[in-house]
């Protein structure tokens, strides 16, 4: 516990520095805000065994209405983050209740199906702008007071999503509500015959991930002042199990490492390439910039021969005493 909470007070001192060093605020902040997604997804795969291929709709509903919010109706941007996970949510909650009466690979495909359905939606309607997407939303000022328009006081305000959505995460799983989902995930059957309703702690935890997920897509609109098709591609739903599945499922720090080398890596590679080609004559690196799904499929590949239990995952069950998870 005490480790913990020390580790997390270094990382936020550590980001509260950052564009002191001279860090590009708008790429810490998009790390941040993949890592709250994963986290939030990360809850309910690593706690609870659901596997959903959906949550791409929750992280671009919450975009787009946060958006819209702030921009058609001209309410503030604290306002406009807490409308997108309030929408968030409820799309949690009628994706949820139809996908929890399945389990395994038929959860999984409901969830797919109807993020794909927010999709078409979110295609066709008119305040989406289509495939030109939602653009030009004002930042405005927190509390009317603090101008978000300044990327330094954005990423504070950025940091603190972040530690919230964090921290709601942590809190859940060492609640005794967490403690069901644990045994839900260990041996449902057994769950069930001990008197509790399953499905209601299911729906639960997906309604409170789908919330999660939301805010991160909510405060990214504010990040990138737009709301794009993008954002609620099933393609999206497959980063987000990449950087899960990378950094650790069922731990704490996985799911931020794993944001972080992905982000990383699509945002770097082009570089990395042509650092690779003058370093070995080979011009093929050149062309890595344009090949970034290969070059994470590979990565994805590597860290399941590597490491079955994601790099953090690993790494704790190889600590002396194998040690309980951060």
């Amino acid at each position: 516990m005490n480790r913990q909470l020390l580790a997390l007070l270094i990382f936020t001192l550590a980001l509260a520095f950052l564009p002191a060093l001279g860090v590009y605020p708008i790429f810490v902040m998009k790390i941040l805000c993949y890592a709250l997604f994963a986290c939030a997804f990360n809850l309910l795969l690593g706690y609870v065994g659901l596997l959903s291929f959906g949550h791409a709709a929750f992280f671009g509903g919450a975009a787009y209405a946060t958006g819209h919010a702030i921009k058609v109706w001209g309410i503030s941007p604290e306002l406009g983050i807490l409308f997108g996970v309030v929408i968030a949510a409820l799309l949690g909650l009628i994706v949820g209740w139809l996908a929890i009466r399945r389990s395994g690979i038929y959860f999984t495909m409901i969830t797919l199906a109807m993020s794909q359905m927010v999709f078409f939606y979110f295609l066709q309607a008119p305040f989406t702008g289509g495939e030109d997407g939602l653009q030009g939303v004002p930042r405005g000022k927190l509390f009317g007071l603090i101008d978000l328009g300044n990327d330094v006081n954005l990423y504070y305000l950025v940091i603190v999503v972040f530690l919230i959505g964090y921290f709601i995460c942590w809190r859940t799983v060492k609640s005794p509500f967490g403690q069901v989902l644990h045994a839900i995930k260990d041996n449902e059957p057994r769950t069930v015959s001990l008197g509790y309703d399953v499905d209601k702690f299911k729906l639960l935890a997906f309604v409170l991930s789908a919330a999660l997920a939301g805010l991160a897509g909510a405060t990214k609109t504010l990040v990138f002042v737009s709301a794009t098709l993008s954002d609620a591609m099933w393609q999206m739903s497959g980063t987000v199990v990449l950087m899960t599945l990378i950094g650790g499922v069922g731990t704490f720090t996985g799911p931020v490492i794993g944001a972080l080398i992905v982000v990383f890596i699509e945002n770097k590679i082009g570089e990395i390439g042509r650092m690779l080609a003058s370093a070995t004559g080979v011009q093929w690196f050149q062309t890595l910039g344009e090949s970034v799904t290969i070059v994470m499929g590979l990565i994805f590949i590597l860290c399941v021969m590597a490491f079955r239990k994601g790099i953090v995952g690993e790494l704790v069950a190889r600590l002396p005493a194998n040690r309980k998870k951060y």
